[in-house]
């Protein structure tokens, strides 16, 4: 009867490992779940942040490069004024540039 009590027993022990090993299986398969479901998420979200990002890329790029016309012609106007400027300075000392070097050209030094 003894025998048979201590075999009852490991049986028992055997029956509870089983069931213990289930409960932990089920769980670890559980927490793959929850994480592989947490990554699907955040690439899902990553997915939209990269979009909107991109949207608002684009929506930038297309504003600066619509005023490329009027900054082509801006820039245009601006570099004929500086040139009208310096072509008019240009003239306004040719006169005394052209005496001044005369004078040096001219000029015998010992």
């Amino acid at each position: 009867m003894e025998a048979n009590r201590g075999q009852n027993g490991i049986q028992l022990l055997l029956a509870v490992e089983q069931e213990a090993q289930h409960i932990v299986n089920a769980a670890r398969n559980e927490k793959m779940a929850r994480l592989k479901q947490a990554k699907e998420e955040a690439d899902k979200e990553i997915a939209e942040f990269r979009a909107q990002m991109d949207a608002e890329f684009q929506r930038k790029l297309a504003e600066s490069s619509g005023d490329s016309g009027a900054n082509v012609k801006r820039l245009e106007q601006e570099t004929e004024a500086k040139i009208g400027h310096l072509k008019k300075e240009a003239a306004r000392i040719s006169h005394d540039v052209v005496q001044m070097l005369l004078k040096h050209v001219t000029t015998v030094k010992n």
